[in-house]
């Protein structure tokens, strides 16, 4: 990680930390997207308590749910980009893959897209199929200091699950070794 630099609101200091991971990923989210992570993370820090929730039964509520399933739905997906991005160790605690929180997220935003996204503005669809590379930005911006976000096993696995590029430049760094998938036809994680 660079010199701490503060911004002088919160707004600006998230914003400044999703573009330093961005440039550290080598991913460059749309800024649709972006701004959603930004606001996304600030709407984090506010409530810590989303840590102690349980996804599986939060997204079988959101599909019983009438009136309350689009917001149901995406604090799921929002939950799932937090876990699988800034806490994927939270997986290996529940004995779960983070691919888990990937599939369970990209749903959720999936389905929502479907419930309120309007022909002009597919922001949650665009979401669902953006979700690892936002995913790979949380991580970045966790790994700034230096330390690894994954294990090497956790990240071959999100890697050969999710064609994640930050797991695979994990497995490379911490292993010295170059994956290869076990599908050669998969040119998506070259």
């Amino acid at each position: 990680m660079s010199s701490l630099v503060l911004q002088p609101t919160d707004l600006a200091q998230w914003h400044a930390l999703v573009s330093e991971a961005q440039d550290a990923c080598h991913h460059h989210l749309d800024e649709a997207i972006e701004s959603y992570l930004v606001f996304l993370l600030m709407r984090f820090a506010e409530r810590p308590e989303l840590a102690q929730k349980v996804i599986a039964l939060e997204f079988l509520q959101a599909q019983q749910a009438c009136g309350q399933k689009a917001d149901i739905l995406r604090d799921v997906g929002d939950q799932c980009l937090l876990f699988s991005g800034l806490f994927p160790k939270i997986a290996e605690r529940r004995m779960v893959r983070v691919s888990y929180f990937v599939r369970i997220g990209r749903t959720a935003y999936d389905q929502l897209g479907t419930l309120v996204d309007n022909k002009c503005e597919s922001m949650f669809s665009r979401l669902a199929e953006a979700f690892v590379r936002a995913m790979d930005v949380l991580q970045a911006m966790r790994g700034l200091s230096g330390q690894p976000v994954l294990e090497p096993l956790a990240a071959a696995e999100l890697w050969a699950e999710t064609g994640s590029q930050s797991a695979y430049r994990e497995i490379i760094r911490q292993t010295d070794g170059i994956p290869v998938p076990s599908d050669p036809d998969d040119t998506r994680r070259h």
